[in-house]
């Protein structure tokens, strides 16, 4: 049991290592992550070598290309205007990228294709907190110029922001030369999700606190993270309980590669509005990266309690945080939920985290049953021997 455990933690390390950025709304906190794909086992990424045009993400071919441009605005349920900064995402081919962020009425516009500055959203799989996406799921619909298929086809539009639903828009039939306005997006509160991304402080906020903080947004989205803290700062200066400023100032100060300065201002964000759930996301994944498993169970378990639909990847990390506690109920809990929202496989680790944890707690039958689908799933992965010896060892028990 004891090298099971020294095994174990090296490994999962490397595929916590690997997730831990990918529900992360920040800049240069940790690393790119990468997505394993099945039958490799690996976590790297696929890597596309071919040119692609930044609009359509088709081959380069500037005859056929032409610039689109989208825009629309959010409303909530309630037909208010979306809060300042909610990010609108483009869905192509099942991955979800953010495009831009709504503005103080609820206003967005982009050019299609262009993300330069775009600070990624928490909801986002695949994406790292430098804001850089994977090679894989980065297919942004075919080539098309004027009078050919459309290049959006496939691709959808929506709105993210924890704890609410948003309505869709399908982009299949968007043309070059077509009126870019997508119409509203309303976003529906989902029943029992206690969590929110959006502070009910905010809303208190003075009109100088507010100024600055959405001055701070725009340098944020702009990647210039020192003017973005220095307007952060007056926003909480001016107004102490502006929760999303803190978080927001956290953000930039972790772009400056600031730990300890971002992680005072995510604890003063809790402090002011403890079910804003970006602090937590951002405390527990800076915890996993330091290897603190206490602090990432801690603040993991909050957000999943907070939300436990909206940060779907978390419930890996959560669950390599607990088994590393010995905390194996927690952590079997996590990883099934973890497997539960992965019916592709995408990350075959959740079924060797599992065999793991059921074999700690004396459960060889399932331990067997889990580690087999793991090498079935990841039959080249790096540590694929070193699984079939533990195998072996356990099914001649």
């Amino acid at each position: 049991m004891k090298n099971w455990q020294g095994i174990s933690l090296s490994l999962l390390l490397a595929g916590a290592g690997t997730l831990t950025a990918q529900r992360v709304p920040s800049s240069g906190t940790t690393p790119t992550p990468t997505s394993s794909t099945g039958g490799t086992g690996s976590m790297g990424s696929t890597g596309n070598t071919q040119q692609s045009n930044p609009v359509t993400g088709g081959q380069s071919d500037n005859s056929l290309t032409r610039p689109i441009f989208i825009s629309g605005r959010v409303m909530m349920d309630d037909g208010s205007p979306a809060p300042l900064n909610i990010s609108i995402q483009r869905i192509c081919t099942g991955n979800a990228r953010t495009a831009a962020y709504t503005d103080s009425k609820g206003h967005f516009n982009f050019q299609w294709g262009d993300t330069n500055g775009i600070v990624p959203d928490a909801s986002e799989a695949g994406m790292g907190a430098s804001g850089r996406m994977s090679s894989t799921g980065s297919n942004m619909g075919s080539r098309g110029g004027i009078g050919a298929a459309s290049p959006l086809m496939g691709c959808e539009l929506r709105a993210s922001s924890a704890g609410y639903q948003s309505d869709r828009v399908d982009l299949s039939s968007q043309r070059v030369l077509d009126n870019g306005d997508v119409g509203t997006i309303v976003l529906h509160r989902m029943a029992n999700v206690e969590g929110r991304s959006i502070s009910a402080t905010s809303l208190n906020a003075p009109k100088d606190a507010t100024k600055a903080w959405e001055k701070g947004t725009q340098a944020l989205t702009k990647n210039k993270p020192a003017d973005a803290a220095k307007d952060f700062e007056k926003a909480v200066e001016i107004y102490p309980k502006f929760a999303s400023a803190w978080f927001d100032l956290g953000r930039a100060r972790l772009a400056q590669q600031d730990t300890a300065g971002a992680k005072e201002a995510m604890l003063k964000s809790i402090d002011v509005d403890d079910k804003l759930v970006g602090p937590y996301v951002e405390l527990g994944q800076l915890a996993a990266k330091e290897q603190k498993w206490d602090d990432t169970a801690k603040y993991l378990d909050r957000v999943l309690h907070l939300d436990p639909v909206d940060f779907p990847q978390l419930w890996f990390i959560d669950g390599v945080a607990n088994y590393n506690n010995h905390q194996y109920d927690a952590a079997e809990h996590s990883v099934r939920e973890a497997i539960k929202v992965d019916p592709l496989h995408k990350n075959p680790r959740n079924s060797q985290l599992l065999g793991l944890i059921l074999y700690e707690k004396g459960d060889a039958a399932g331990a067997s049953a889990a580690l087999h689908e793991y090498l079935t799933l990841s039959p080249g992965a790096p540590d694929a021997d070193q699984m079939k010896q533990r195998l072996a060892a356990l099914e001649h028990k």
